[in-house]
């Protein structure tokens, strides 16, 4: 078993800011892992009532990295940005969608939203929230949340498809 980043020593003893982004990029290498493997058919497999499949929460997970490091920062629309009003509609596959195309995405997203924050320190705020203006740590702290709890999710249904894949 390989040691998690965030538990490492190097983490442990690093500045707060270093510790957020270890365990971001953490989080964000986990979710676009757990398509690793699967068929599309797979990866867009609906187990449960939601419009939730590993591909689309992958999907929405460019969502969030685009509503919190571009919109937040920058105060564009989600229109100007090119991503849905409503975060239920983030999950929606187009016919297009696949596991390539979906993951280069997010990774764009990612990388964008490293660049976006690089020059910012934890306590500057990001004025476009609809909110009112937030620290950086806070959209850290939110965007983390949302990452585990997908993730969550994530694991769950591909231990679902892979015990229906052995039987």
């Amino acid at each position: 078993m390989t040691v998690q980043p965030t538990i490492e020593r190097e983490t442990l003893d690093a500045e707060l800011r270093a510790q957020f982004e270890t365990f971001l990029d953490e989080h964000r290498e986990r979710l676009a892992a757990v398509l690793d493997g699967l068929t599309e058919q797979e990866a867009r497999a609906s187990l449960v009532p939601s419009r939730t499949t590993l591909l689309g929460l992958l999907k929405h997970g460019s969502f969030v990295e685009k509503v919190w490091f571009d919109a937040a920062l920058t105060g564009r629309t989600r229109a100007e940005i090119g991503i849905p009003e409503n975060p239920d509609e983030s999950f929606v596959l187009a016919a297009d969608d696949d596991i390539p195309t979906v993951r280069a995405t997010y990774e764009q997203a990612c990388a964008a939203s490293r660049r976006a924050t690089a020059h910012l320190s934890l306590d500057d705020p990001l004025p476009g929230h609809r909110l009112s203006p937030l620290p950086l740590r806070w959209a850290y702290l939110h965007v983390l949340r949302e990452l585990a709890q997908h993730l969550g999710h994530a694991e769950i249904l591909r231990e679902q498809l892979l015990a229906k894949r052995a039987s």
